[in-house]
């Protein structure tokens, strides 16, 4: 009877899950746009095909399958399967799952998988706890993240794991997911909707490669959709708008998207490409960075990129730091948009960024020189012995053979407006 009611109370739960959960792959035949890691021939098929699977982590952005692919090793795994959340789990459930594998492997010989969800959200003391076990294969570790694992994962446990990169779904594999949800009776929306070419136009578009946020798009707006004569729902672009407001972009300001997106920006402006530089700003805005990073960045940019090609461009750059001071979003996207085409379309030098840092090397490789007697400040004792120092705007003429560099560097230019070489390093220093 126990037997009964358990699988009765499995399966009125699997009947109310959201649709997303319910559509979740069980095989890795059933999952979509991840053929690189489990297509024909990879890592990952062969060793669930022949469940010798090693500790991974699983790195990608949300609803692309982290999950799934966990849940897919788990059924197809003969190895008892785990699963914890970094979020609401510390140090003492992983020591307990570790000694749990360590007494089943001892007993009965059967491998433990452990998935920790958001793997990264553990603190060093906590992926530390997990090191020996992966180590020593007292359990198979399979964590998954949304940040990068090189960033955000303890070296050491990344040094005793394998990390398996998962890429967004393209619009093609979401709509592929969608249309299977619609037509599946068993576990999606089979005979319950109708499901117009422009609501799914909608619902892939507003996904932005999230498969979780598209079949949740699906079932909201299944579910405020009229249904027609023939008793089914029938969802209509205006359906999916209505329930997905905005599109779900990613975006994380603090991880790889954050820099990916910086730094085509910045390309952007550098290959003198207006259009891309302010689509790449209007991603940025979106997905809410500070308008100030974007600002400063500019400023940047301009004496980098720019420089003496158009020395207003700094000019424009801090203009567009102080509204975003103080005009601030929404308004200062049009300030940000201004500065962004200006720096575009400008012509480019970076002549100033190569003088300073041949300049920087210079003192920090040179030979140590002293400033020419000439030079020196005037107030100090005994300076009535230093050489004339000719004032240039007196005496242009004669001020013109004074040098002012050391003697050391004599005839050395850090400034080169035009395309020449840099002067040659000093001998036997390799760091220039």
């Amino acid at each position: 009877m126990d037997d009964l009611f358990s699988t009765s109370a499995d399966d009125a739960l699997a009947a109310s899950a959201p649709l997303a959960v319910r559509m979740r792959p069980r095989t890795l035949d059933e999952i979509v746009g991840q053929d690189e890691v489990v297509g024909p021939g990879t890592f990952v098929r062969h060793a669930v095909q022949t469940d010798t699977l090693t500790s991974v982590i699983l790195y990608g952005p949300p609803g692309c399958g982290k999950t799934t692919l966990a849940r897919v090793i788990a059924r197809a795994s003969q190895a008892h399967f785990e699963e914890i959340s970094a979020v609401t789990s510390g140090v003492k459930e992983v020591r307990a799952l570790i000694d749990q594998a360590r007494n089943r492997l001892a007993m009965t010989g059967k491998r433990t998988i452990v998935f920790i969800d958001e793997i990264h959200r553990f603190n060093k003391t906590q992926q530390d706890a997990l090191l020996h076990a992966v180590e020593d294969r007292l359990i198979v570790l399979v964590g998954a993240t949304t940040e990068n694992p090189f960033f955000e994962v303890a070296a050491p446990l990344i040094s005793r794991s394998r990390v398996i990169v998962m890429r967004a779904l393209s619009d093609d594999a979401v709509r592929t997911i969608v249309r299977r949800a619609v037509s599946d009776a068993e576990r999606g929306l089979g005979g319950q909707v109708v499901l117009e070419p422009a609501a799914e136009d909608r619902i892939v578009l507003a996904a932005s490669g999230d498969a979780r946020a598209a079949l949740t798009a699906l079932e909201l707006a299944a579910s405020i959709a009229p249904r027609g004569r023939d008793g089914l729902a029938h969802i209509t672009a205006e359906h999916v708008a209505e329930v997905t407001q905005t599109r779900h972009l990613r975006y994380d300001k603090a991880g790889d998207e954050h820099y990916d997106l910086a730094s085509a920006f910045i390309k952007s402006m550098r290959g003198s490409d207006p259009d891309a530089a302010v689509y790449y700003l209007a991603r940025m805005i979106a997905g809410g960075e500070d308008p100030k990073f974007i600002a400063r960045r500019m400023l940047i940019f301009a004496s980098e990129d720019v420089g003496m090609a158009d020395p207003q461009a700094l000019s424009v750059a801090h203009a567009a730091v102080k509204a975003a001071e103080f005009v601030g979003l929404p308004e200062c996207r049009i300030n940000l948009a201004h500065a962004a085409i200006y720096l575009a379309l400008a012509p480019k030098s970076n002549a100033c960024y190569r003088a300073i840092d041949e300049a920087m090397a210079e003192v920090e490789a040179g030979p140590a020189t002293a400033v020419p007697e000439h030079l020196r400040d005037r107030h100090r004792p005994g300076a009535e012995t230093y050489p004339e120092y000719v004032y240039p705007h007196d005496r242009p003429a004669e001020a013109a053979s004074q040098t002012y560099l050391p003697p050391e560097l004599a005839g050395r230019r850090f400034y080169r407006p035009k395309d020449e070489p840099p002067a040659p390093a000093h001998e036997g220093d390799d760091a220039l």
